[in-house]
């Protein structure tokens, strides 16, 4: 993602200070800027921890596509070639970690829950003025808050796509009909390749069988539909699940909660408020 940091260009900095913090909004003077955009794909000098309070972030990178419902936070990190879009996000935070510091941290993306502590620190971090270097006290703040991101668990959110020419056009047409009914070897037709084949490749690839793999493209999917405002009628029709209570029955076996309960939590504005 790229924050509007208005005068502010650390994200492109390896120096200064190794970690600052940041709250942002959807109105135009908000220093990091959020609503509904979209982002062409680049680059930061510095990793990137950022977290919605509302709405939902799409974020693509190299090795796959990640979603960010609220109040999971994601992680990009230092030099990752990465594409995003915001949905819908009224409010939220962002962390840009030095890359020394970012050492600490997960090599590859990925999202990961936050605890009450982690939100603390960062609405702690986020209160530090602009300055050259942090003290020491911010110093050791700021370390408990990486310690805390290296050992958050991270959430099944993650959609890896395959390389594999065959593979990646049936991947885009399983995109483009999560809801389809074809059967393996209908969608495998589709790549030229044999059911057999499209169940090797795809989980050599990707490290899901083919089901798995469709599986996540409808929790994508299913996500993006709540993060609009859809009713889980809806959205189990569109998927073609035979009932809500179906969908919703899936949607607890991945995420251990229903999908009302997993989009609930504190309101976008207790965070700042907070602080």
């Amino acid at each position: 993602m790229v924050p509007d940091l208005q005068g502010m260009d650390f994200i492109e900095r390896s120096d200064g200070p190794p970690l600052v913090a940041i709250w942002g909004g959807e109105e135009p003077e908000s220093r990091y800027r959020l609503g509904t955009r979209e982002y062409d794909w680049h680059s930061h000098v510095r990793g990137q921890v950022f977290c919605v309070e509302s709405g939902l972030v799409h974020v693509r990178t190299s090795h796959g596509s990640w979603l960010l419902p609220p109040h999971r936070a994601g992680w990009i990190p230092p030099g990752e070639h990465h594409w995003a879009s915001v949905s819908g996000a009224t409010s939220g935070w962002s962390v840009v970690v030095a890359p020394e510091e970012a050492r600490q941290l997960p090599g590859l993306p990925c999202v990961f829950g936050i605890s009450e502590l982690m939100r603390a620190l960062v609405r702690r971090a986020v209160s530090w003025t602009m300055q050259p270097s942090l003290f020491p006290e911010q110093q050791r703040i700021m370390q408990v808050l990486l310690d805390e991101i290296a050992r958050a668990p991270h959430e099944p959110l993650h959609l890896p796509m395959p390389s594999d020419p065959r593979l990646a056009r049936i991947a885009r047409a399983v995109l483009s009909e999560p809801g389809s009914t074809r059967t393996l070897e209908q969608w495998a037709s589709l790549g030229a390749v044999s059911a057999r084949t499209l169940r090797r490749l795809m989980q050599a690839e990707t490290g899901l069988s083919f089901a798995a793999w469709r599986q996540q493209v409808r929790l994508t999917h299913a996500l993006e539909m709540l993060a609009g405002g859809e009713p889980v009628a809806a959205i189990a029709d569109a998927l073609n699940y035979a009932s809500p209570s179906n969908f919703i029955a899936m949607f607890r076996r991945a995420f251990g909660e229903s999908p009302a309960r997993y989009f609930s939590g504190r309101g976008p504005r207790d965070f700042e408020k907070s602080g």
